[in-house]
């Protein structure tokens, strides 16, 4: 059973630093990355694994947030930094199994960034 399990969220003021991690088990990923969800809005994608080995991020948070994962592609980190109201968001974790299409979601956690 694949399981995507986000910690870390939480309540920051503008200006914080705040760390969310995401463990994945169940399966073999090939891939993972991290989505958000602000009130009232679409999910939008933030930060990803690439092809050739480099993250990809969302001009909302390029310079700021720093996404990595370990080589098993077990566990991914997301290092916010310079956090703005604009950032409050669910955060959620995704990751895609090797050989599948499609990504798994994890529950989301929330971070909420006060003015």
């Amino acid at each position: 059973q694949v399981q995507l399990v986000e910690s870390g969220g939480g309540l920051v003021q503008a200006g914080g630093s705040l760390n969310v991690s995401c463990t994945a088990s169940g399966s073999v990923f090939g891939a993972m990355g991290w989505y958000r969800q602000s009130p009232g809005k679409q999910r939008e994608l933030i930060a990803l694994d690439t092809v050739n080995g480099a993250a990809y991020y969302d001009d909302s948070v390029k310079g700021r947030f720093t996404f990595s994962t370990d080589k098993a592609k077990t566990t991914a980190y997301l290092l916010m930094a310079d956090l703005k109201p604009e950032d409050t968001a669910i955060y959620y974790c995704v990751a895609s199994e090797v050989g599948k299409l499609g990504w798994k979601w994890g529950q989301g956690t929330q971070v909420t960034v006060s003015s």
